[in-house]
Order: C-alpha cells, then sequence, then structure tokens
C-alpha cells in the first residue's frame, strides 16, 4: 500500500529531531492537519499522510465507513491495512533522517483519530505524545493492545472533542478517557462547546500541549 504525503523539515536536522506523523478525517486529505505546521514548533519535523481510499464524493479514507449500518462504521481489515502502511512509512522516514528512538509523536482527527489509538497502544514503543481528536477507541482494532503499564508510562496523551459532535457521539469520545485512565496512561481529556471539528480553544489548548 502506497501513502503520498508532506513534509515541513526545520531548518537543522540532527538525530535527535522531533518528529511529528498526522492521519487526517474521512474525505479529507493530507492538508487539512498540515495547516498546523506554522504553530508547531520550528524544530521540529512535520510529516502529514494522505489515506489511501477515495470516498464517494471528494477527499480520501484510511478505511470504508457505511454511515447506514453502525456495525459497520468501520472496516476492520482496510484498518488494520493501512494501520500496517503507517507503521511501515514511519519506520523507513525515520530511518531516512536518520531519528533515534523516542521523540516521535503522533495526531490523528476522526477517522485519523481512530487509527491513532490503536497505532499508539498497539506500538507504545515508537511513540511520546499522542493527540486524539473527535474520536474514540474501536474496540475490532484494539484486540492487540499493550497491557503492561511499564510499556505505557512515557506515553503522554491530548483526546478532545467537541459536546455537539453530530458524527462521533461524544459518549463514544469518553471510552477513550475510560480505556487511557484503565490502563494508567498519562492523559487530558477536553471537551469543547464544538461540533465535529477543532475550535479555537481546542486549537490553542492542542498547541499547549505540543509546545511543552
Amino acid at each position: 500500500m502506497e501513502l503520498s504525503y508532506l513534509v515541513r523539515e526545520p531548518e537543522h536536522i540532527t538525530s535527535e529531531t522531533p518528529i511529528l506523523f498526522m492521519l487526517h478525517g474521512y474525505g479529507s486529505n493530507e492538508e487539512d492537519l498540515f495547516s498546523f505546521r506554522d504553530t508547531l514548533p520550528q524544530d521540529w519535523l512535520i510529516v502529514s499522510f494522505r489515506a489511501p481510499l477515495n470516498t464517494p464524493y471528494e477527499g480520501y479514507s484510511w478505511y470504508d465507513i457505511n454511515f447506514n449500518n453502525p456495525d459497520e462504521f468501520i472496516n476492520p481489515d482496510q484498518a488494520k491495512d493501512a494501520m500496517n502502511a503507517i507503521l511501515k512509512y514511519i519506520v523507513e522516514i525515520k530511518q531516512r533522517y536518520g531519528l533515534k528512538a523516542g521523540n516521535t509523536h503522533l495526531a490523528g482527527f476522526s477517522q485519523g483519530g481512530i487509527l491513532t489509538y490503536a497505532l499508539s497502544l498497539t506500538n507504545p514503543q515508537l511513540f511520546h505524545k499522542v493527540i486524539c481528536m473527535s474520536c474514540y477507541p474501536e474496540e475490532k482494532i484494539l484486540t492487540n493492545i499493550v497491557k503492561d503499564k511499564k510499556k505505557l508510562e512515557h506515553l503522554r496523551f491530548f483526546v478532545s472533542h467537541g459536546t455537539d459532535d453530530a458524527v462521533i457521539p461524544l459518549d463514544w469520545a469518553r471510552k477513550g478517557a475510560e480505556l487511557l485512565y484503565n490502563l494508567s496512561c498519562y492523559f487530558t481529556f477536553r471537551e469543547y462547546m464544538s461540533g465535529h471539528g477543532v475550535n479555537q480553544k481546542n486549537y490553542m489548548d492542542l498547541m499547549d500541549f505540543l509546545n511543552k
């Protein structure tokens, strides 16, 4: 599976340079979260992936969604294929720039956030800061998560959701806080008066989290 992506390189790159990988939502593209780049730390490498599948109208997706059937809100096989491709590219891109382990961060919105939960909890050794926006933890792709607290203790999660989200219910998002709490992960869970998106306060809090 081939993935296209955008890159913002810092002026200087060393083996210790932090890198942030971004996963957009259903029907969007790699330009979406990449628009955050000007307010992200200037010494970070930023990589924003484009999902591999076309959606019916425009944009791309990580897996197909049947909006008329809640039981088919996720295609587990496609989602796992996408996760494998993302992991492959993460490893290859880090090797290409000569980056060491650590200082690798992951951010996802909506469908990309669902994959972010799964990627970080099944491969915690790869990541440090993890951002899950307007999403929820999907049980169908969380079957092999790591539960060893020692292997999870370095992770730092920022989870956000709109109180008026009509796409992914707030109750679904709150399951993320429950999951992270039960795993004894360090996390911040915040609710904002918004729909399925990132409002100004959410954005400011996210930038504060990333710039710490």
